[in-house]
């Protein structure tokens, strides 16, 4: 596993999580989960399909956009967030979040301001700053065929 974090970045995701109840499972989740995602997000929703998956936009109402990544058959293989704040990575990442949450629990050396995390089925990528925040998630085992992570944005 590989791990770059600062403390001040990790602080603020585990704090993100931290709301109250279960979570509609996102990451990994079928279709029925992106709809859950919006309305936890108050936003908005649109659909663009590409050559085996499809791409959920959700615009929030504070300037933020959150894309999940569907297989043909509605699975969501990885999710990008991109906004002012951190979006409720608890509600994204659905059972994937108590492994990331523990991936940042452990401190260890790394850049100011990057999160990366690399597991077998689990990479978080996450960066940014105030009123500037980014990263994406994904499961590698769930990614359709020939589908690059560059991608995912």
């Amino acid at each position: 596993m590989k791990l770059l974090h600062s403390t001040a970045l990790v602080a603020g995701l585990a704090l993100v999580g931290l709301g109250p109840g279960p979570a509609a499972a996102s990451l990994g989740g079928a279709r029925a989960t992106v709809e859950a995602d919006r309305a936890a997000l108050r936003g908005e929703r649109n659909v663009s399909t590409a050559t085996g998956y499809e791409v959920h936009e959700i615009a929030t109402p504070g300037g933020g956009r959150v894309r999940e990544y569907l297989t043909a058959d509605g699975r969501v293989f990885a999710v990008s967030w991109k906004g002012p704040t951190i979006p409720d990575l608890r509600q994204l990442l659905g059972s994937y979040y108590e492994r990331f949450a523990q991936a940042t629990s452990v401190p260890h050396p790394g850049r100011r301001r990057e999160l990366r995390i690399e597991q077998p089925g689990l990479v978080v990528q996450s960066a940014g700053r105030m009123r500037n925040f980014y990263g994406r998630a994904w499961d590698p085992q769930l990614l359709p065929q020939n589908f690059s992570p560059a991608s995912i944005f």
